[in-house]
C-alpha cells in the first residue's frame, strides 16, 4: 500500500472545511482532497464557514486569510472553540509574517502563500506535529525581508501610517509608497 493509499485509508469520513472567496480555486481544491479521501464542505465567507463549524465541526480546514466579509482568522477562532484536534492551515496571497505568527497563535497548523496547489495543502494537513516543512526552495529576497518588517510594524500599529512611519523613522509619504505597492518577491 503507498502512502497516498495509506492516507486515504486514514481519512475515511475525515471532514475538511475549505473557506475561500474565489470560487473557482475552491472548487478545484474541493475536489482534489475529496480524491484523496476527505468529506469536503465548502464556504465563499466567514459567514458560511462559522454556519458550517457550528452544525458540524471540521477535522481539518483550509481558511483563506482575506475574504469578502471580513477575516479568516474568525474561522479559525470558531473552528478552535468548535474542536481543539483540528488541523487548520491559513491559506493568502497576501503574505506577511505577521499574519502567519497570529495564524499560528490562534491555532493553525501552518500558513501558506497562494498559489498553493493540492498537494501542498495535502501535504501540510498530513504533516505530523514535529515535523518540520522543508525548507523553500526559493527564500525571501531581500527586499521582501524588508516589506515584511514594514507590514509587521504597520499592523503592530493598527494600520496607523503616520505612528508606523514614526517607529520606522521614515517619512510618512515615503511609507504610503512602500504600502500602495505590490509585495516584491
Amino acid at each position: 500500500m503507498t502512502t497516498e493509499q495509506n492516507n486515504v485509508a486514514v481519512l475515511e469520513n475525515k471532514r475538511l472545511l475549505i473557506v475561500d472567496d474565489d470560487r473557482p480555486f475552491l472548487n478545484r481544491l474541493g475536489r482534489a482532497m475529496e480524491s484523496r479521501g476527505f468529506v469536503v464542505d465548502v464556504a465563499e465567507s466567514v459567514a458560511d464557514g462559522v454556519r458550517i463549524t457550528k452544525a458540524s465541526p471540521p477535522d481539518f480546514a483550509v481558511v483563506d486569510m482575506r475574504l469578502g466579509d471580513g477575516n479568516g482568522l474568525d474561522v479559525i477562532q470558531v473552528i478552535k472553540e468548535e474542536n481543539s484536534e483540528c488541523k487548520s492551515i491559513i491559506l493568502t496571497g497576501y503574505g506577511n509574517i505577521a499574519t502567519a505568527v497570529t495564524a499560528v497563535k490562534m491555532g493553525a497548523v501552518d500558513y501558506l502563500s497562494k498559489p498553493a496547489d493540492a498537494d501542498d495543502v495535502f501535504a501540510a494537513l498530513m504533516r505530523k506535529g514535529d515535523e518540520k516543512a522543508p525548507p523553500p526552495e526559493n527564500p525571501m529576497s531581500a527586499d521582501r525581508v524588508r516589506w515584511e518588517h514594514i507590514l509587521r510594524v504597520y499592523e503592530l500599529c493598527d494600520r496607523n501610517v503616520s505612528e508606523t512611519a514614526r517607529r520606522l523613522n521614515m517619512h510618512r509619504r515615503t511609507l504610503q509608497r512602500i504600502l500602495a505597492k505590490r509585495a516584491p518577491r
